[in-house]
């Protein structure tokens, strides 16, 4: 199994391929946030977890941007480094969990390497120099100042890493409870893809939660340890139910971003390969995304026996009439963002499956146009 998921995991060698693909991701996290801002439109997400879910995402642009940086001279300058970046072309087309843990460690070494580099104007003035000078191409220069703007990013921060830690913020008081959105994501290291968690929970404890020394640190490390997309949401919010008594969930839901797919980069199976064969789009309009919602919702509360002489409050969710204890979720809903030649495609060859699947079409000037 192991060396199945290695064996999606493809380099990509040419500077003027990985700086495409990097381009291509810097144009879709900007349809995302346009995405989520339609979802505030139509009410189906608070202005607050909009908010959330929008820095999630430019977040997720500033990492590929800071990798990019990283990426920038790949195959053009000769010895080990930059390295090539690499990507899961199957069923991901994100770069792979590792190129965002090693970037992790890097951050942490920022200031150091910053310290012992030239400025980016000494490198450019250099730069200058050597082209009018020596009448040669300044590689080492321009790979030792795409380093400088790497460790730049990672130092500005404002990144999206492989954990993003849970926080809280506060919604409102009903009556002697509390009521808080705790969102949290994390870089799934199988699958390859960036997830979003956002709960909706009622506090009864006595402190609240994010001031609680005891009981925050505590929920922080169970969210974060359930955060598999493997596991059902049903699975994380019962077992969060029950290990905290004075925590009560009463919607969860997880937001997969991805897979990206593209004919240039990408191995796919399904009706998605012939679209994206047939839409012959150039090189920046190759290219959908998919974003599947899954949620979760209480439905009403019972009380069970805890202990001899004590109960607890349980919640009880709901689960969709059809496939729902398979999925484990009260809905799932899944949407797919895409240029407009494939959604022509699209259209054109109408493949079964996708009559459900809600469709955003990236039009002229980037404006987002939701279609059926």
């Amino acid at each position: 199994m192991k060396q199945a998921l290695v064996n999606d995991h493809a380099p990509l060698s040419d500077s003027f391929i990985a700086r495409r693909y990097f381009a291509k991701f810097d144009r879709i996290t900007g349809h995302l946030a346009r995405v989520a801002a339609e979802f505030e439109v139509e009410g189906r997400l608070s202005r607050l977890e909009a908010r959330v879910l929008g820095s999630y995402v430019t977040r997720l642009s500033a990492t590929f941007r800071a990798l990019s940086y990283k990426y920038l001279m790949t195959g053009r300058v000769e010895g080990p480094l930059p390295g090539q970046p690499t990507f899961d072309r199957h069923e991901s087309g994100f770069p792979i969990a590792q190129e965002l843990m090693v970037m992790a460690v890097d951050a942490q070494q920022a200031d150091k390497h910053l310290a012992g580099m030239a400025s980016e104007t000494e490198l450019k003035d250099r730069m200058v120099r050597q082209i009018v000078g020596d009448l040669t191409i300044p590689g080492k220069l321009q790979f030792a100042l795409s380093q400088r703007l790497y460790y730049q990013a990672l130092q500005a921060g404002g990144l999206f890493w492989a954990r993003n830690d849970p926080d809280a913020q506060w919604i409102a008081d009903a009556g002697t409870r509390r009521r808080y959105l705790v969102h949290w994501a994390v870089y799934d290291t199988q699958a390859n893809l960036p997830i979003v968690y956002l709960l909706e929970l009622e506090d009864s404890g006595k402190r609240p939660l994010p001031n609680d020394a005891n009981r925050w640190p505590q929920a922080q490390a169970h969210l974060m340890a359930q955060s598999l997309a493997g596991l059902k949401l049903l699975t994380v919010a019962q077992g969060f139910d029950t290990d905290f008594d004075d925590l009560h969930p009463k919607r969860l839901r997880r937001i997969t971003l991805g897979p990206m797919y593209s004919h240039e980069y990408t191995l796919q199976s399904g009706p998605i390969s012939a679209v994206l064969a047939n839409a012959k789009a150039p090189a920046g309009e190759d290219w959908a995304l998919v974003w599947t919602v899954e949620d979760l919702v209480s439905d009403r509360v019972e009380q069970v026996k805890d202990g001899w002489f004590s109960s607890a409050e349980r919640q009880i969710y709901q689960l969709a009439s059809v496939g729902g204890a398979d999925s484990g979720t009260t809905r799932t809903e899944r949407m797919i963002i895409l240029p407009e030649r494939p959604y022509q495609a699209l259209a054109e060859l109408d493949p079964p499956g996708f009559a459900s699947v809600r469709k955003f079409v990236v039009g002229a000037g980037g404006r987002l146009i939701p279609a059926r």
